[in-house]
């Protein structure tokens, strides 16, 4: 089996993975990968995370060139702007998650900071999330929202909307998304129980010992 078809295997494995645990539903979500010629493939529109087929990914060569597979998700800008402002991004993801959504609409959320440091692990794997406003859904001012980041954020968090984040392959993408989910669930059962997270210091040891991104 080529380089190739067992990325395609993956990408549909893990976003079967995902659908079945009910972290995005129905068609929504998208996921896409860098192929090893500079090419990417990308989940098509409208499809399920729970159906995908590795014949049908969008196949785009490295000029950007639709060459292979089904039309590609409308959220394609959105991906784009990662992959063309993170030279480090191997893989982008995009769910509906339910937890961080809800965590997205309430009022008292850091718009620069989106997750609250609770464990170390959403530090270590996403560093600071930025929450985005409201765009509908395609709109390319999404994407144009994260190149303004110029680079600085792995993920982010589109206002009621979902989380998007970019990786160094796709596994690393989908267990970081995870995270964030995992955060914001947290986030969600223990508001207004004034949890004791994590300090400022004790945050900036996960930092530096595990050289995370931490743009200020």
């Amino acid at each position: 089996m080529s380089a190739e078809a067992r990325l395609r295997e993956q990408i549909c494995l893990l976003a079967k993975s995902m659908f079945d645990r009910g972290l995005t539903g129905g068609s929504t979500g998208n996921i896409s990968a860098r192929t090893e010629d500079g090419g990417l493939l990308f989940s098509p529109t409208g499809t399920s995370f729970g159906r995908l087929d590795p014949g049908r990914l969008s196949r785009f060569d490295a000029a950007g060139t639709l060459v292979d597979g089904d039309k590609p998700t409308k959220e394609m800008p959105l991906h784009s702007a990662f992959y063309d402002t993170r030279s480090t991004a191997g893989a982008v993801v995009h769910l509906h998650s339910c937890h961080s959504v809800a965590l997205s609409m309430m009022p008292d959320v850091d718009e620069d900071n989106f997750l609250p440091p609770l464990t170390p692990y959403s530090i270590m794997k996403l560093g600071r999330v930025k929450l985005l406003p409201f765009f509908l859904p395609g709109d390319p001012a999404m994407g144009e929202a994260v190149r303004g980041l110029a680079g600085k954020r792995t993920a982010v968090m589109l206002a009621n909307h979902g989380p998007v984040v970019a990786g160094k392959d796709i596994e690393a993408a989908c267990n970081a998304i995870e995270e964030l989910e995992d955060t914001a669930r947290l986030a969600m059962m223990t508001r207004g129980m004034q949890p004791r997270g994590l300090t400022g210091d004790q945050v900036q040891a996960l930092v530096t010992t595990f050289d995370v991104e931490w743009d200020t």
